[in-house]
């Protein structure tokens, strides 16, 4: 069991969701990101900061719970179910993930890269890192 934020890449985060069927991998950007930027396929939404204010969601620990069944979910053998965070670059997620450290989410892991990686040379994004440079499965509405 972890008690600290545990940094993934990309490809380590879908490793882990293969791997590990009990994985929850949760896009914290917001609505407007989520739905027409794109999304890893199967993950789900609970955004840190939405529109139309631009404030922490202060539901936000509660309904990562309420996917845990309601609190962390233990088990002798396998742990904590792992909780994987995402958003564009990696900074929101390290943050949400302190958050759910601090309620007392175990297991919490979040992608160093983001959803679409830092800006290169010509402030474009997806083009040195993220889950879509890598090729990873995405979809968008």
């Amino acid at each position: 069991m972890s008690e600290k934020l545990q940094n993934l890449t990309p490809e380590q985060a879908w490793k882990l969701i293969n791997e590990d069927p009990r994985a929850i991998l949760v896009d914290i950007r917001s609505s407007m990101e989520f739905l027409f930027v794109g999304h890893p396929q199967g993950a789900v939404h609970v955004p840190w900061i939405d529109e139309p204010d631009w404030v922490v969601n202060p539901h936000f620990v509660t309904e990562v719970r309420k996917l845990i069944l309601g609190g962390v979910v233990e088990d002798d053998a396998a742990g904590s179910v792992p909780i994987i965070l995402i958003c564009r670059s990696g900074k929101r997620s390290k943050e949400a993930g302190h958050k759910l450290i601090e309620a007392g989410i175990s297991n919490v892991c979040h992608i160093d890269e983001g959803f679409e990686g830092e800006l290169d040379e010509h402030h474009h994004r997806s083009s040195t890192g993220g889950w879509r440079y890598h090729n990873l499965p995405w979809e968008q509405c």
